[in-house]
């Protein structure tokens, strides 16, 4: 029998520490020769690390959400025969295709056990409130009255919240303790300090306009109705997404992004659109690239695309990056207004919200038409708040009147 020492390996250039996302073997443990032994998150990609030696584990280097330095142990093996263990050099690892985001794998099996909920604290105070018979009945169960949640009147103890309690609290009115503490890890960190970090740096500007829905959900409506077997279905995106690249033409300064350490203003001549969006493996915003030269079909089969990709984590780096404004939307639970943190460097982020059918003044008639509040958020060391209400103004007008949104400025 010998130790062999699975040192951390180099996952990347110019890496020097990573931070392990998930462990799947545990102490004690036999594990084969290539066997998945964790997840190693950089700010470049994961890496899955595998076994490079039959053996058993005797230790393992962190705990799950901590920095592991390049070249440190993080396996100790017990091998059969004599295996001596190398030095730290560098260790070709399979990368997963999509950066800063883990695949979901089974649950790790050496995760620190939960913390057991605290045990019930007696109410001090006034002696518990209950009839003769509920008094016979708990001490004929051995329950103490004290732990026992009432819901009779004044506060009285009844024979209903004896059974609840004897049936583990289910009663609705049951008094809970305990809690479930849940370690900020992976992807879930990340967002955390760039959303942290997004809020220190820019002074955020929001804007809110309504918008008269109801011709440009018309004209979709048609153009679905009327698609070829090849045509995508047409949801709103598309109409936003034509909008927003004939908007920023005329706005530069809001499809750009900010180096405030050096100073400088990146403006886009095409307009790169992340689309912020929920995932299985968290939030993640796809970049649709020069939206401005696709028209409305193309740009639905590309939104299409991309979110699939992002949901089974086969989208690339560069489908991820570079992008210079963003659109972020909550779909059906869109709400009535949100305010949207911009994605650092960028200096703008657009939110659609849920539309409902209103009553409005129209041609001095009251009716009913289909409107939408769209929210915004800019950087106000770059966009001026008179330019950002130019522009989101400009987009009600154009999706007011979807046939402008087919015509050259």
């Amino acid at each position: 029998m010998s130790e062999y020492i699975f040192k951390m390996p180099d996952i990347g250039e110019g890496v020097v520490e990573a931070e392990i996302t998930a462990w799947y073997i545990k102490v004690g443990e036999m594990v084969e020769e290539d066997t998945p032994v964790a997840d190693a998150m950089t700010d470049k990609a994961t890496v899955e690390l595998t076994a490079p030696v039959t053996g058993r584990v005797i230790s393992v280097g962190c705990a799950e959400g901590e920095i592991m330095a390049i070249g440190g142990d993080l396996v100790v093996f017990e091998t059969d025969g004599d295996v001596p263990s190398p030095k730290p050099a560098p260790k070709k690892e399979e990368v997963k295709t999509a950066p800063q985001i883990e695949t979901p794998k089974p649950t790790p099996i050496a995760k620190p056990a939960a913390k057991p909920a605290p045990a019930p604290t007696p109410r001090t105070g006034a002696k518990p409130l209950a009839s003769p018979a509920v008094r016979k009945s708990a001490m004929d169960q051995d329950i103490d009255l004290s732990l026992v949640t009432p819901t009779g009147k004044a506060g009285q103890i009844t024979h209903e919240d004896l059974q609840a309690f004897e049936k583990g609290g289910i009663s609705i009115y049951q008094k809970k303790t305990g809690v479930t503490e849940v370690k900020v890890i992976g992807m879930r960190r990340v967002i955390a300090q760039r959303m942290a970090e997004s809020k220190r740096n820019i002074p955020h500007f929001s804007y809110v306009e309504s918008i008269d829905m109801t011709e440009v959900e018309n004209l979709r409506a048609h153009l679905n109705k009327n698609r070829t077997a090849q045509q995508p279905k047409l949801t709103l995106l598309p109409f936003f997404i034509r909008a927003i690249a004939k908007a920023v033409i005329l706005w530069p300064q809001c499809n750009a992004t900010f180096d405030d350490d050096a100073g400088i203003v990146t403006q886009y001549h095409g307009l790169h659109l992340g689309m912020a969006a929920q995932t299985p493996n968290g939030l993640m915003v796809p970049v649709l690239h020069h939206a401005e030269s696709l028209d409305i079909w193309q740009i639905a089969s590309e939104v299409a695309r991309l979110g699939e990709a992002a949901k089974t984590a086969t989208i690339t780096p560069a489908e991820l990056s570079g992008g210079s404004l963003t659109l972020t939307s909550l779909g059906t639970l869109g709400g009535v207004v949100t305010t949207p943190v911009i994605n650092r460097p960028q200096v703008g982020i657009l939110g659609p919200n849920k539309i409902v059918e209103t009553p409005v003044v129209l041609n001095g008639q009251i009716v009913v038409r289909k409107m939408m509040n769209f929210s915004s958020s800019f950087d106000h060391r770059v966009v001026d708040g008179i330019h950002a209400a130019e522009m989101i103004q400009y987009i009600k007008g154009l999706l007011e009147h979807p046939a402008t949104l087919f015509m050259d400025i």
